[in-house]
């Protein structure tokens, strides 16, 4: 093997954030994402294929209050490229990725994990929380209620709970990705991962050009790869309940964001107008 990766976890002392949000809950989020990953790679990471590649894990050592993982390096395994625009058939390949991983842990409870994958749930986001009560009372009135919608999904599974396009790898051959960056994964809905996703690729007019074809790709891929594992799923009742779950989970994401950095440039008409519908669906 040519090279590795080495992993070398050792808690931060200081508690510095580069927004500001220097509080003991911040922080303790943070410790508890490193043995989250630490554990990833021990129990669940060798389940995935070639269709949901991740670096394989080749040693795990704890000593004192530090950890070692040692993993694959993926640029040495044909996966160097890293891109921050992508066509569409890229956006596909990830996609991809994600229904083949939403399909290998349906209805696995994530022991060890994060109980709720994602770094912006709502149980551990109670200071952005506040202040989206100034910048959005009808959003922070719904919060709540959003959230227990999607713990509330019949079809759980394990999502890798920070899917933006930054931890994506693509293949030298332009055919496949891998993932990496795995401290916020857990269970929940796989409609999580996707507007999550999406969102870390379209801007405002491209989300409303492409997100039906994107998410009619996710769907086709994610039927296929609960078939080929002959998972006992009902696929019609899953597709149509993650279906309706997708704008849910983007409102959650913008929920968070509102409050973590009011000024940020994904929020944008297109969350806005999601927002909207599902807090008067919620209300209805």
């Amino acid at each position: 093997m040519p090279s590795v990766i080495v992993k070398h976890v050792s808690p931060p002392i200081a508690k510095n954030h580069p927004r500001g949000w220097n509080t003991d809950i911040s922080h303790q989020r943070k410790l508890k994402s490193y043995a989250v990953e630490t554990r990833w790679y021990e129990r669940y990471a060798a389940q995935c294929t070639d269709s949901c590649r991740v670096p394989r894990c080749l040693a795990v050592e704890t000593f004192n209050e530090a950890t070692i993982i040692v993993l694959e390096d993926l640029n040495a395994a044909a996966y160097s490229e890293r891109k921050t625009i992508v066509t569409q058939a890229e956006m596909k390949q990830c996609l991809s990725w994600l229904a083949h991983f939403h399909a290998t842990y349906l209805s696995i409870k994530p022991e060890g994990l994060w109980e709720c994958g994602t770094y912006w749930h709502l149980q551990t986001r109670p200071d952005e929380l506040k202040v989206l009560a100034a910048e959005d009372p009808a959003l922070f009135d719904a919060a709540a209620a959003i959230d227990a919608k999607l713990k509330a999904s019949a079809f759980q599974t394990v999502v890798h709970g920070d899917a933006k396009l930054a931890n994506f790898c693509f293949a030298d051959d332009q055919t496949s990705v891998a993932a990496v960056d795995f401290q916020y994964v857990g269970g929940g809905c796989g409609m999580k991962d996707v507007a999550y996703f999406l969102g870390s690729c379209l801007d405002e007019g491209a989300a409303e050009a492409q997100d039906t074809a994107l998410l009619e790709y996710y769907f086709k891929v994610l039927r296929d790869a609960v078939s080929d594992r002959q998972l006992q799923v009902d696929v019609d009742a899953l597709e149509s309940d993650w279906r309706a779950l997708y704008p849910v989970a983007w409102t959650d994401f913008h929920r968070f964001l509102k409050g973590w950095s009011p000024v940020h440039w994904k929020i944008n008409a297109y969350s806005e107008r999601l927002a909207r519908d599902v807090i008067a669906s919620i209300n209805i």
